[in-house]
């Protein structure tokens, strides 16, 4: 399989930034180059598809998304990404770019943390006219390689803002305390999630007593903490196993578990299958 990340880095838009933009009369590589790449693989960037007109289906992290008119979707780094075998819509667009271009923006989007879980996000008619208006002016500045970084930037910082905006409703406001915790927890989890660190030890990392976070996690996520942190560590396993990229006792050790029997278990726990049945249904697939 192709490097999915050279392609970003290969054919970028911009001589200063890793980024692409693709709309269906803009960008395109040549399908000898594009098919390269096939239809499955690990994103190791940020990418947003954002559908004007028609309908598609995408996967990210073995899950089916269908898209419709105004709907954005968005798959954030190591996620896995299916691509359709038909077309993508009408009217759409693609965005890429790289970790390095979000370091160069002026605020954080709590989005990105994707607190909720929620991969897809519906705009309203106004709000999808001014994301289309963005998307066209970074179009534009992406047809030259030498366009200043600072005007793409500075689009693209409209964009993730009307996107965070979309995200979170008017009664999960991204400043309001507790959700603002729960994005701390979240992030906490991704940071150290192969350390397998004590619910306790998480409390007391966000100034919480244990109560509180259970009280919190269950309010966003429907799930126990243990049971948030646990679910994390098996959809990693899913990413990983998806490719193969080690045995089940070497993933079992990746992940931070000692006892590869005890991961198995877990797994089969989780998911109500066993890790071989897991592996026979991506064969299959």
């Amino acid at each position: 399989m192709q490097d999915i990340e050279s392609l970003l880095i290969l054919n970028r838009q911009n001589n200063k930034l890793a980024i692409r933009l693709i709309s269906p009369t803009f960008g395109h590589l040549p399908p000898e180059i594009a098919d390269r790449y096939g239809l499955t693989h690990r994103k190791p960037y940020y990418f947003f598809l954002f559908l004007r007109e028609g309908q598609t289906q995408h996967g990210v992290d073995l899950q089916q998304f269908d898209l419709k008119n105004n709907e954005l979707l968005f798959i954030l780094p190591h996620q896995i990404h299916r691509l359709p075998t038909t077309k993508e819509g009408t009217d759409y667009f693609k965005l890429g770019f790289d970790e390095n271009c979000l370091s160069l923006l002026p605020k954080q989007y709590p989005f990105l943390i994707n607190p909720f879980n929620n991969q897809k996000i519906q705009f309203t008619s106004s709000a999808a006219a001014r994301l289309k208006s963005i998307f066209d002016m970074l179009l534009d500045l992406l047809r030259s390689v030498d366009t200043d970084p600072e005007l793409i930037l500075a689009h693209l910082n409209s964009l993730l803002t009307e996107i965070n905006t979309a995200y979170f409703s008017i009664d999960k406001n991204p400043a309001d305390d507790k959700l603002s915790q729960y994005i701390r927890f979240k992030l906490f989890v991704e940071n150290n999630l192969t350390e397998h660190t004590t619910v306790q030890e998480i409390a007391e990392q966000l100034a919480l007593n244990t109560n509180s976070l259970y009280t919190l996690v269950k309010h966003y996520s429907g799930l126990s903490p243990k049971e948030f942190i646990t679910n994390r560590l098996i959809l990693e396993a899913k990413r990983r196993l998806y490719y193969a990229e080690s045995s089940i006792k070497e993933l079992a050790y990746d992940l931070g578990f000692n006892d590869p029997e005890y991961f198995s278990r877990l797994f089969k726990k989780v998911t109500g299958q066993t890790i071989a049945t897991f592996v026979q249904d991506l064969s299959g697939n």
